[in-house]
């Protein structure tokens, strides 16, 4: 007898979000966003509750990390990533993308230099500039098979002495790869062999189509020889879309590593917000059966894009995703300048431009959001196609 898990929460329901003074909707609210990487569902009710019982208190002094928090985000490491850690190991995030501005202040100096691989999650090819005189050296992702990798011959040749930090997408942004252990102690070696700090930020790690193929693997999960030069960055916030509540943490578990990024921080970051712990916690300790049908939903979302766009835009080249709701679209078959601006002008939709991820010619397109929202952005996109 096949059993059917019976659906417990609502992914359909179109959730009116214009005025409300989040940025996917308000930043032009002329448009219809497929862009930045918000999805469009309610979060787990168990958040929402945590979030509301601790309001109901009353009191929204400075706020720290609570014994269950640290207790249930040690456990989540344990459990989900083999990761045993001190809370000690843990230092506590407003965001990741402040995460990567703190590592180039910690690691870089004048005249030294950062290294990732495009396309690359924008924040990346940028964070370089919050250090003084700091270069960037950024290496195309490569192909073999197929798939997407690292073209580990490229970065040898590209490393410099005066490279100081390497920066890893896992899953990848926006390619949707979930790299392989072997990939990623290849890696882990490169970066030991040019004496780089590496940061994994691993933000989409709970946004795995297939955890049993394509299972990820965690930096502090790789060989323990590697863990003095690894910060992991994670965050229940793309998961659960609780992005604007800002809650994040970095796992360090080399005192001296440790004590250079804190310092790095000074008092420019602000204080982490009492509502971010609790939905952290509430997320790790209640949120799985809402993350697995999320999960269900977006994959069947993925596959019902590609059947559309395999049927109204072959000349497009959509990539298949192992990992995150944001879809990378080959536009270089059409003779557009710019293929974000062309579907802003033509088609009225707020698609992310490529060329901001290191690659023109490429759009990078939201697929998290009900599935007739979709359909209705995919119809305008392919409406405006030359015949």
């Amino acid at each position: 007898m096949i059993c059917v898990q019976a659906v417990m929460y609502d992914f359909d329901t179109i959730i009116p979000r214009r005025g409300t003074g989040n940025i996917k909707y308000d930043r032009r609210p002329d448009l219809d966003p497929f862009w930045v990487a918000d999805m469009d569902f309610l979060t787990a009710p168990e958040i929402t509750q945590a979030i509301i019982k601790r309001a109901e208190h009353g009191v929204f002094g400075y706020a720290q990390a609570h014994q269950g928090l640290i207790d249930v985000t040690r456990d989540y490491l344990a459990k989900r990533h083999q990761v045993e850690v001190d809370a000690d190991a843990i230092v506590w995030l407003g965001g990741l993308v402040p995460a990567l501005s703190l590592a180039v202040k910690a690691f870089c100096r004048p005249g030294e230099a950062v290294m990732t691989c495009t396309p690359s999650y924008p924040p990346f090819l940028n964070v370089h500039h919050d250090g003084a005189s700091i270069e960037l050296i950024s290496i195309p992702h490569g192909k073999i098979n197929g798939q997407w990798t690292f073209d580990f011959a490229a970065m040898e040749a590209a490393v410099t002495p005066q490279t100081r930090l390497f920066l890893l997408s896992n899953p990848q942004n926006p390619l949707g790869r979930v790299f392989t252990r072997t990939e990623l102690i290849e890696l882990a070696g490169f970066c030991e062999r040019h004496d780089l700090v590496m940061i994994s930020d691993e933000i989409h790690c709970d946004i795995i189509f297939n955890e049993t193929a394509t299972p990820h693997v965690c930096g502090h999960a790789l060989p323990a020889n590697f863990h003095d030069r690894i910060i992991t960055l994670l965050s229940p916030s793309k998961t659960y879309n609780i992005a604007g509540i800002g809650i994040a943490y970095a796992v360090i578990t080399n005192d001296s590593l440790k004590r250079r990024f804190v310092a790095a921080r000074g008092h420019t970051q602000s204080e982490i917000n009492t509502f971010g712990y609790y939905a952290c916690e509430a997320a790790y300790r209640s949120g799985e059966p809402w993350r697995q049908e999320m999960l269900a939903y977006l994959a069947e979302n993925q596959a019902v894009m590609h059947q559309f766009l395999a049927a109204h835009a072959p000349r497009l080249n959509v990539n298949h995703n192992q990992a995150t709701y944001l879809t990378w679209i080959d536009c270089r078959a059409y003779d557009w300048e710019n293929p974000a601006q062309h579907f802003e002008k033509e088609a009225r939709i707020f698609v992310s431009d490529g060329a901001f991820f290191g690659s023109k010619g490429h759009i990078r397109f939201n697929f998290a959001c009900p599935r007739a929202v979709m359909l209705a952005g995919l119809q305008k996109l392919v409406s405006v196609l030359p015949q």
